[in-house]
């Protein structure tokens, strides 16, 4: 018994050993997040016209987050959001969309297949003959014939991908930023991801969040090969649960929709209201933003079909940014069938198929470094042929 009592106490002391190193590499990241400071852009002088921004695929108590929906939405009016697309999981009878604290409640799921998770939104008819663990094909198809928009949800997560390339073909939404694969990929760099993102969130939360924004190619490319198949949309994922807090999460990242597809103030009709966003996400007229970095109202990429976000081969594309940024402070980011010119503007559009164009902002780093993170991100162009007598 003494040697068990021994064995018990060297562990005992190890275990709150390895504690406080952990509390104390937590409070040697906490100490410079308290002097950062956000935007990183400075808004324009004169403010252009406001765009609906929500949050798109959130949980709730529902199913595994950790607040009920009324929390979710004073979480969103805390971070100024118009409208927030609840997504929890195999949730085929959700609510009805709703006005709740100000905030535009729009119903969607997250539904569990086979292959990986599927979100669904914009249904206007329940869906049919749909269980859990369903086969992926069969997911995507029931969605569709429920009028709705099938995303595949972190399709490239270690944890939890999509596995299936056939229904991947098929489902036309894909999330091309996750902030729950921001967090996986973190966990798996526990000392250089991981720790300097919870130390920097105990003296200021969206900074935390911030530090778990690194992108990795492999979304990137795999968004790029299907989109060869056919036109895709692009999503930014909240996925949020409740931890980072919502409100965090949201004022860290937001999709926003632009005022001539969804005018604000957003009709007095709940259900009005939700067929505005909805239809404006399928139809892949809004952006994303990582807003902590800066607005991005005013942001345009010229030389774009608006309603159908086509251009041609050998047609030159302008970057519009908004705001006031400071020379070295952001730069365009160009994948696929473009190539950037040396103005750092202009996009090239050089061959068939699908151009990525992103702007990508320096922000605060881990300690008193900075680091480039994405910033805003439209949809994909679809680059057709050239025209006739070109």
């Amino acid at each position: 018994m003494t040697r068990l009592r021994l064995l018990l106490a060297k562990l005992a002391r190890a275990v709150a050993g390895l504690v406080l190193l952990v509390l104390g590499l937590a409070g040697f990241f906490a100490l410079p997040a308290s002097f950062v400071s956000y935007p990183v852009v400075p808004a324009a002088e004169r403010v252009p016209p406001r765009w609906a921004k929500g949050a798109f695929h959130v949980h709730t108590t529902r199913s595994d987050g950790r607040g009920s929906p009324r929390d979710v939405a004073r979480a969103a009016r805390a971070a100024g959001l118009d409208f927030v697309v609840l997504t929890d999981h195999n949730d085929f009878t959700p609510p009805a969309p709703a006005w709740v604290d100000g905030v535009l409640l729009v119903p969607g799921v997250e539904v569990s297949t086979s292959a990986g998770h599927l979100v669904a939104f914009g249904m206007e008819r329940p869906l049919r003959d749909v269980s859990k663990w369903m086969p992926p094909g069969d997911a995507v198809r029931a969605v569709a014939d429920a009028g709705g928009t099938a995303v595949l949800a972190h399709p490239v997560q270690r944890r939890n991908p999509w596995t299936d390339a056939p229904s991947a073909s098929e489902a036309p939404g894909f999330e091309l930023y996750s902030a729950d694969t921001f967090f996986r990929h973190a966990t798996s760099h526990p000392v250089s991801r991981l720790l300097p993102a919870v130390g920097a969130y105990l003296a200021q939360p969206v900074h935390g969040v911030m530090l778990l924004v690194a992108p990795e190619p492999g979304p990137g490319d795999h968004f790029l090969g299907l989109s060869q198949q056919r036109p895709r949309l692009s999503f930014c994922a909240h996925d949020a649960h409740g931890l980072p807090s919502y409100e965090s999460v949201f004022q860290a990242m937001a999709t926003y929709l632009p005022p001539e597809e969804v005018p604000l103030p957003l009709p007095e009709d709940a259900g009005a209201a939700a067929a505005l966003v909805t239809k404006a996400l399928a139809g892949g007229r809004g952006l994303c933003a990582f807003r902590a970095l800066g607005e991005p109202e005013g942001f345009v990429l010229e030389g774009v079909t608006a309603e159908r976000r086509e251009a041609r081969v050998g047609d030159v594309l302008k970057v519009r940014l908004p705001g006031r940024p400071e020379p070295g402070t952001v730069r365009v980011e160009v994948w696929g069938s473009g190539r950037l010119g040396p103005d750092g503007e202009s996009v090239e559009l050089t061959g068939e198929g699908v151009a990525r164009v992103e702007v990508w902002a320096k922000g605060p780093g881990r300690f008193f470094g900075s680091e480039w993170r994405p910033w805003i991100v439209p949809g994909p162009v679809r680059v057709l042929p050239r025209g006739p007598g070109i």
